[in-house]
């Protein structure tokens, strides 16, 4: 069955291009969103009388026994054939009602049927995306909340730089993630409008009531320009976009946590449930959750690559070249939330080893900055206090030696003001975490109010909405 076969002559069509051309295997997955939009049709091609009440009870009857079947018989699409899942819906049609589904696509075609489906797909996984990362976001909470005096050494270029609170460290990714929720929010926005009606391209001749369709399949409002909405994949771009900076969020944190759980660091360990082996070395515990996470975010970002490139060089309106979005949008989709899974899973389950985080403050000259910053409340100019600070980290790395194990009288004829009380701040990460007591710092008294900021915002996300 072809939807277009009229203009054709039978038995000239090559086998090899119809298996090139057919989108059944991709499309399936829209089977339901088809049926949906497509009942929703019929019924406003009924409030227009172009269909009598009769058609509409009959079509209506059609494509609710499909959707019984479709939802019943999980293997469905087994063994079918079909152009695409348009064409299937519409041949089940007429098997199921007769000669009356001939009528189904009265007014429209394909190319405003597959936007409206993908955008209602898409606002759909948009909701399970962000049920995924309030998982990720409460599993980096609850890390929060269990350790909230563990001392971190901070890094830039990964090398040592500051203390900071492990809970700091876990709000920094739970910052990242909350503006992936904001762009998903945004994209679900642009993404709901409706596109039925717009016909091939220049509208449909019937006078259908679009603002009553767009409330009966739940969109906030109608496109605009039939010209641009059948061809528009903007909306796919930009989720891409969002599940490719998700994904870039995830690959970072999988990154640290790689480093974090070798021996070498020991900051933490994965539970075995998210963690393999070697088949040759018997003593292997091998990160695999948190590589295929980076490794997937390659893939997700090719998909948004792939995506805008599809674009770049269409003319107006519809190509064929459209049907390619589908597979990158749901391998982009598939792979995103499996990941948050599986990242939320290993967060929440990871032990924490804080003696080990502590004891590698005091290497790396962690309070370095520190001193300098207690020479400058002493009345030292910040350039002459922190050349004095470094050039007593060189006279200690030479030497093999921590602050806290050099002599006084060594220090002193560096920092002419060592002492007591210099000593105290050289060898203290809790003291240096403490005074960053500023908005957005470090300190416990920061920290904690960030954790009940950010357990807010996470309930409000969670909140149903009416």
């Amino acid at each position: 069955m072809k939807l277009w076969g009229g203009r054709f002559s039978p038995g000239k069509r090559d086998p090899d291009f119809e298996r090139f051309s057919e989108s059944f295997s991709v499309d399936q997955r829209l089977v339901l969103y088809d049926l949906r939009v497509n009942r929703a049709y019929v019924r406003a091609l009924g409030a227009a009388r172009v269909l009598s009440a009769r058609e509409v009870r009959a079509l209506t009857r059609g494509l609710d026994a499909i959707r019984r079947y479709v939802e019943s018989h999980p293997n469905w699409a087994r063994g079918e054939s079909a152009e695409d899942v348009h064409t299937w819906v519409e041949a089940r049609l007429e098997r199921e009602v007769g000669a009356v589904a001939r009528k189904l696509r009265t007014g429209r075609s394909r190319n405003d049927l597959v936007a409206t489906e993908t955008r209602l797909f898409l606002k759909s996984e948009i909701s399970n995306l962000l049920s995924a990362v309030s998982e990720l976001l409460e599993a980096l909470l609850a890390q929060a909340r269990k350790n909230p005096r563990a001392i971190l050494p901070g890094f830039t270029h990964l090398q040592p730089a500051q203390a900071i609170l492990f809970g700091h460290y876990l709000l920094a990714y739970f910052e990242m993630l909350w503006r992936d929720v904001g762009r998903l929010e945004d994209c679900r926005v642009r993404a709901n409008e409706l596109p039925m009606g717009a016909g091939a391209l220049a509208g449909t001749a019937y006078r259908l009531d679009r603002a009553r369709l767009a409330k009966e399949l739940g969109f906030a409002r109608v496109a605009r320009n039939s010209l641009d909405v059948t061809s528009d994949r903007d909306f796919v771009c930009e989720f891409l976009f969002a599940c490719a900076m998700i994904m870039t969020h995830l690959s970072r944190l999988a990154e640290d946590l790689v480093i974090y759980s070798t021996p070498n660091f020991g900051f933490v360990e994965l539970s075995d449930a998210y963690a393999t082996g070697s088949s040759l070395m018997p003593q292997k515990k091998n990160p695999d959750s948190l590589e295929l996470i980076r490794g997937k975010a390659a893939r997700v970002l090719g998909r948004l690559t792939a995506s805008v490139a599809l674009l770049k060089g269409l003319p107006l309106a519809y190509n064929r070249d459209l049907q390619e979005d589908k597979a990158g949008l749901f391998d982009a989709v598939d792979t995103t939330r499996d990941s948050l899974i599986i990242a939320a899973r290993v967060v929440r389950t990871m032990n924490i080893h804080p003696d080990r985080m502590k004891a590698a403050t005091a290497r790396g000259f962690l309070t370095a900055t520190d001193v300098a910053d207690e020479l400058v409340r002493r009345g030292l100019p910040f350039a002459e206090a922190h050349e004095q600070v470094g050039r007593l980290v060189r006279h200690c790395d030479e030497r093999g030696v921590t602050f806290a194990e050099i002599a006084d009288r060594e220090a002193r004829q560096i920092i002419p003001a060592w002492g007591v009380r210099l000593r105290a701040v050289a060898v203290s990460p809790e003291l240096s975490v403490r005074r960053r007591d500023v908005l957005g710092g470090t300190a416990p008294a920061q920290v904690s109010r960030q954790l009940r900021a950010a357990e807010r915002r996470l309930r409000a996300l969670r909140r149903p909405t009416r």
